[in-house]
């Protein structure tokens, strides 16, 4: 990845949902690594892509591309496999794709104001949600089948979220958690924490998502910073740590189980 062409930067890049591969999409095509070793899986030279995400360890890879060539529409996502290395099925929309989630039996497709959830394996649609205006396509996922829950932005002037349990399609509880509006959010693998943080970005907040209370809440500074990521610890049931990395050039590692929810 480090070699990676000057004249094909990355324009994406994804870990599969139990972090044993990753996936870049860049102007020249996409490539598949393995986490532990480095070593190149998969790679395609078919144009520029903006989205590629991975089904666990599996050969099914969802692709958006940059609309750089009619070919590859940022409208059109396609389904690919990587033993055959044809498209099993495309599916198209009236606006952009801004990011798409899976797990085993669901297939997540974000616009800027709405959400579809399809049965991944029938691709039938299951649901619609209409959005508040979501241009980022902010969003967070479970993969868990046991606690497959997808968040989503409720309000353009403050941090507040909705959280769906997309196996039972239904509304699963809203959130307040901050008094701007969002600029991040992360689902803990199993669906049992979620973290946020705002467009001020000096505070981080996590909620357990069963009833919707704030378990934790962590200073990241005093200044404000955008903040690019979250992420918890692998764990499935109760992760102990959670990282941010931010505009400051930092990462900030945060303990869930200290007793002082110090960094």
């Amino acid at each position: 990845m480090a070699n990676q062409p000057s004249s094909y930067p990355i324009l994406c890049a994804s870990f599969n949902q139990d972090n044993s591969c990753f996936a870049i999409g860049t102007r020249e095509g996409f490539k598949i690594f393995d986490c532990n070793t480095g070593r190149l899986l998969y790679e395609r030279v078919a144009g520029a892509f903006i989205i590629v995400e991975m089904l666990f360890s599996s050969s099914l890879l969802a692709i958006v591309g940059a609309g750089e060539q009619p070919s590859l529409s940022p409208r059109r996502l396609c389904l690919f496999n990587t033993v055959t290395g044809v498209a099993l099925e495309e599916l198209n929309f009236l606006t952009s794709i801004l990011a798409v989630r899976m797990n085993k039996k669901r297939l997540i497709v974000i616009l800027q104001e709405k959400t579809f959830i399809y049965d991944i394996n029938s691709l039938k649609i299951l649901d619609t949600i209409d959005t508040v205006p979501n241009p980022k396509g902010l969003c967070a996922f479970s993969p868990s089948l046991d606690g497959s829950y997808l968040a989503l932005p409720a309000s353009t002037t403050k941090g507040s979220l909705l959280v769906y349990n997309v196996s039972d399609l239904r509304l699963h509880c809203e959130i307040d958690a901050h008094r701007s509006p969002l600029a991040v959010l992360s689902l803990s693998s199993g669906g049992t924490y979620i973290a946020t943080a705002s467009e001020q970005g000096t505070m981080i907040r996590i909620h357990l998502v069963s009833d919707a209370t704030k378990s934790y809440s962590f200073r990241r500074g005093s200044y404000s910073s955008n903040i690019f990521s979250l992420s918890f610890a692998p764990a499935a049931e109760l992760p102990d740590i959670l990282l941010a990395t931010s505009s400051s050039g930092s990462v900030h590692v945060f303990s869930l189980g200290s007793p002082s929810n110090q960094r």
